[in-house]
């Protein structure tokens, strides 16, 4: 896992919003597909120049794998 400025991460285009994040807009989370470099960039979207994660495309995967069993 790296940290880096999400600017130096992806492209503005690149980053979503996660289907993870809450409704009412509080906790919002992006994710960029990183696939080309087996990474995925993770973001707050409140701060979308600030900070982001940078993790290999497998740990996304199980984290995603833990969230939806509720681990």
């Amino acid at each position: 896992m790296t940290h880096r400025i999400a600017i130096d991460v992806a492209p503005e285009s690149a980053w979503f919003k996660s289907s993870y994040s809450s409704e009412n807009g509080t906790a919002c989370v992006e994710v960029a597909d990183l696939s080309r470099a087996g990474r995925v960039g993770v973001r707050d979207s409140k701060d979308e120049s600030g900070p982001a994660l940078v993790v290999p495309t497998a740990a996304w995967a199980e984290f995603i794998a833990g969230a939806r069993s509720g681990f």
